[in-house]
């Protein structure tokens, strides 16, 4: 037998916000002063509390194995702040622990699909859904949801796309990449429709902590025991509590989907980080105020950056409503060219931005919506009114 890559992992796209906050940190190195709009990541230190907790667990004696779907500590904390920022109730056979939400919606994929078993999934949409569905033998089906709609799709849209081989509905509110929140009247729908049809729901709610203006989170494993029976709930403590490297994310759920979960999760990569579990208890159960700083920042980061976008000829976007990205609008300047270099695309766009203005920006198609690039405005307000004068400069020379 030749000495292959498998045909499954040859076929799985490399993550492109990665690929471009490589390329900006290469770039960094080579000691170029470089703006990146790319990485999900909040640019604020772990509050201090956090840290310590962390600091103190090696004290505690917290350096060994845990059980496989989490600590009692920790389940018990994320049962507590799901009852208080949800009001819905869970015991800790429905609640797993995983290395990030990332690592629980893989985990939930592998769970839930057979091969040619049918995902959902709205558009624009974070990169990794997709490949998640495909590594899992599963098919992705993609219901576009258009800008002026609020990158949101309707109920009949939505409907139209399901058939016998429906098997998950993936729901991201607030949304990576563009930042929408669903209205309860479009959870109603998506809701209904899982309880007729009998699929289930994953509901990617890691950004819920992070909504602005009058609007409002409401997950949809609220809408009734029929519709929490078949939702599968994705958190973690990442971007809400700045964490992202501890790698804590978790699922609540449906304690047969849950105990799967946890089987496959004991044979893939055993219980997450026992140090991190300790402070992500910790993050979960102490004082919420350093969340509110943050979002608050995020909101008026946000305000900022679409402000500056909306001032530049040929570019535009819709203000987003949660988590912490922008979708900006390039259509107009597909086919411009850059001292000679032809626009022909949201990547090259993306490409000739970072070589010649050292602005990092992700280029829409990666997330099933060509024509955008996506930003984001976890970075401080300083880099955001830099990166937009780059922008605009960039924007200027383009014939």
């Amino acid at each position: 037998m030749s000495l292959t890559i498998s045909a499954k992992c040859s076929a799985i796209a490399p993550s492109a916000t990665l690929a471009m906050d490589t390329k900006a940190k290469e770039l960094k190195a080579a000691g170029e002063n470089v703006i990146s709009f790319a990485a999900g990541e909040p640019d604020f230190d772990t509050p201090v509390h956090i840290r310590n907790a962390m600091k103190d667990s090696m004290d505690m004696g917290m350096t060994r194995y845990t059980p496989v779907p989490g600590t009692m500590e920790l389940r018990d904390a994320i049962i507590a702040r799901i009852q208080a920022d949800r009001g819905l109730t869970y015991t800790r056979g429905e609640i797993i622990v995983s290395n990030g939400a990332k690592h629980t919606l893989y985990t939930a994929f592998q769970t839930l699909l057979d091969p040619g078993d049918e995902v959902l999934i709205p558009t624009p949409c974070w990169v990794s859904y997709p490949e998640m569905v495909r590594m899992a033998g599963g098919v992705p089906v993609y219901i576009e949801g258009k800008e002026e709609n609020g990158f949101v799709p309707s109920a009949e849209e939505l409907a139209a796309k399901i058939t016998s081989k429906t098997k998950v509905f993936m729901l991201t509110s607030p949304s990576n990449p563009n930042g929408c929140v669903w209205s309860r009247e479009m959870l109603q729908a998506v809701a209904d429709l899982a309880v007729k049809h009998d699929f289930y729901i994953i509901a990617d709610e890691i950004y819920s902590k992070l909504v602005y203006g009058d609007k409002e989170h409401i997950s949809i494993a609220c809408l009734g025991d029929q519709v929490k029976e078949r939702t599968i709930l994705v958190d973690g403590v990442s971007k809400a509590y700045a964490m992202t490297g501890f790698r804590i994310g978790y699922a609540a759920g449906p304690q047969n989907v849950i105990k799967a979960m946890s089987n496959y999760q004991s044979q893939a990569t055993s219980a997450p980080n026992s140090a991190a579990q300790h402070a992500a208890a910790v993050a979960l159960t102490g004082d919420q105020h350093c969340v509110e700083t943050m979002r608050v920042a995020f909101e008026e980061r946000r305000n900022r950056l679409v402000e500056l976008i909306n001032q530049i000829e040929g570019l535009s976007c819709v203000k987003p409503d949660g988590a912490f990205y922008v979708m900006m609008n390039v259509k107009a300047l597909i086919g411009k060219s850059y001292h000679g270099t032809v626009l022909k695309d949201s990547a090259a766009f993306a490409e000739t931005l970072l070589m010649n203005l050292h602005t990092v920006v992700v280029p829409g198609a990666s997330f099933m919506a060509e024509g955008y690039c996506r930003l984001s405005y976890a970075t401080s307000m300083e880099n955001i009114v830099e990166g937009m004068k780059r922008i605009a400069a960039f924007v200027k020379e383009l014939k």
